[in-house]
């Protein structure tokens, strides 16, 4: 054997020690299993659904005693039961009710979840503090902790994970995927705050959707919880909540905490049906409603399949798109539900040549050449901009656009728009002319023509554009007058003179000139 040969000088001492350490392990293991027989067949599951445990025996074969055990075991029936079976530590406590217990017979109640021995089957005597272990273990399969895949077998928690491999770490993330990326759902965590009143007797607090997990909420005030329940089918229904206690609310289950200031509720999920939680007035003080939950996201892009080829012959190609998908209703639905999730990204559209084979009008002697040399790919193409829908204050502008195709002749013609799809669609809509209109603007008021009694007074008033130049456009009706009456407090010495003074130059000429000149177009340019 290599491994028994002289090491020669140059062979380092440490790689002659490793060889011969693997060759005795080696032959150690060889050695350790023929003392054995082979494994014999597995046995049946302990359980029909839920999860069980089964084993598989090997007979030692030597005199003495074999290294290594005896029994394996594997998982089995990871099926979820139906809601009706019931949990099933509760029904192996419940096989006891029908034997007396110091002379006395006990409607037994499960307890789970013992840090100490979760494999022990511990029950409670129904409406008693009486807790009694009724077996050392539970059966195999049964589950070492209520919010665990880990099970107990022989007596011993296991560590099982979502793969409902024995001995597996893989966890499920917080969307209810086993080893997933947690993008299949979103957190939602928020804070309610109540304001009822004596003819608003309740109010919703959230609405969580079906297939939602991990739901927690905690009211602080003196109201009260309570659910409104709808399934897919359309059914509706109510849960008071009146007491603390776990209950199946629509085949999910709902475990409810009540004490005098506060009350809690959890639901581990995934929720069967779609729950309302309300809130019930129940005192003058208001309350506040903490939640926290992972809602699915129900809408995903969904990859179709390819398109079919452009071409019959002589070189197309065919391109892949996307559609939106509703995984409650599993339908396609239209795109704007999954633009709904910024989580959701489109996948880009797939492209690929098809149908390469010459055509027969080509005699087979056409060289067939890449699509893109000879037969250009399908492109957007846009009419010009149709005049805006208005001249100031922002208005919008339109054009037509459609996928078109080129053929090696240079005539272009419309195709579908999946063609297109490997690349942005131009946009149809346009703002334009977001400039602000033309508006009157008023100079300062002159001075009183007269200097005591009634008098007039004069402004000059601009058309001016949004660059600040005089312009025209401007509405004539709002336009603010140019003169007005004005009253100079101090007495006149000349009662006759009633009438009010006419304006003097400059102001009243000036006024004329700007009105005379402002004849401009009425189309701002």
């Amino acid at each position: 054997m290599e491994c028994c040969r002289r090491a020669t000088p140059g062979t380092p001492l440490l790689l002659l020690a490793f060889l011969l350490l693997s060759s005795r392990t080696t032959r150690s293991e060889e050695d350790r299993d023929i003392l054995w027989d082979a494994w014999g067949p597995w046995s049946e599951c302990s359980r029909t659904c839920g999860g069980g445990a089964s084993y598989s025996l090997r007979r030692c074969l030597s005199s003495k005693s074999c290294e290594g055990r005896n029994i394996r075991y594997r998982t089995c029936s990871n099926v979820d039961c139906p809601p009706e079976a019931g949990d099933f530590r509760a029904q192996q406590c419940s096989a006891h009710n029908d034997v007396k217990y110091h002379g006395q017979f006990y409607e037994w109640l499960p307890v789970s979840n013992d840090p100490d021995n979760p494999c022990s089957l511990k029950c409670q005597a129904k409406g008693t503090a009486l807790v009694v272990e009724l077996s050392p273990k539970v059966l195999d399969g049964t589950r070492c902790y209520t919010e665990s895949l880990d099970m107990c077998i022989s007596g011993l928690c296991q560590i099982i994970g979502c793969d409902h491999q024995l001995g597996s770490t893989v966890k499920e993330d917080n969307c209810g995927v086993c080893n997933g990326d947690g993008s299949t759902c979103r957190l939602v965590r928020g804070q309610y705050k109540s304001q009822l009143s004596a003819t608003k007797l309740d109010d919703t607090v959230v609405a969580i959707p079906y297939g939602s997990r991990h739901i927690r909420l905690v009211l602080k005030g003196p109201d009260h919880l309570y659910l409104e329940t709808k399934t897919l089918q359309g059914a509706k229904g109510e849960n008071s909540l009146n007491s603390t206690g776990t209950f199946l609310v629509d085949n999910s289950s709902v475990n409810f905490q009540k004490f005098p200031d506060k009350e809690i509720l959890r639901m581990a999920g995934p929720l069967t049906a779609d729950f309302i939680v309300k809130i019930r007035n129940s005192g003058p003080a208001n309350s506040t409603v903490q939640f926290i939950f992972y809602q699915p996201i129900i809408h995903r892009w969904r990859e179709t399949d390819f398109f079919p080829c452009s071409a019959t012959c002589g070189g197309g190609y065919q391109l892949t798109s996307a559609e939106c998908y509703d995984l409650r209703s599993n339908r396609v639905v239209a795109d704007q539900y999954c633009h709904y999730y910024p989580e959701n990204i489109k996948p880009k559209p797939k492209l690929q040549e098809c149908n390469l084979d010459p055509c027969p009008a080509s005699d087979g002697y056409k060289q067939i050449m890449p699509y893109d040399l000879y037969h250009p790919l399908p492109r957007w193409e846009a009419t010009p901009w149709t005049a805006c829908s208005s001249s100031c204050g922002g208005g919008i502008q339109n054009r037509a656009v459609s996928c078109v195709e080129e053929d090696i002749q240079g005539h272009v013609t419309s195709v579908e728009e999946w063609k297109c799809m490997y690349t942005p669609k131009m946009p149809i809509v346009q703002p334009c002319n977001i400039f602000d209109c033309p508006k009157w603007l008023a100079q300062e008021w002159s001075p009183c023509t007269v200097t005591c009694g009634q008098g007039l007074r004069y402004r000059v008033v601009l058309c001016i554009d949004h660059r600040g130049m005089h312009t025209g456009g401007c509405s004539p009706k709002t336009k603010p007058h140019i003169k007005e009456e004005c009253i100079i407090p101090t007495p006149c010495y000349k009662p006759k003179e009633k009438l009010p003074v006419e304006a003097k130059q400059p102001w009243h000429k000036q006024a004329q000139e700007l009105e005379e000149g402002a004849a401009v177009s009425e189309e701002p340019s």
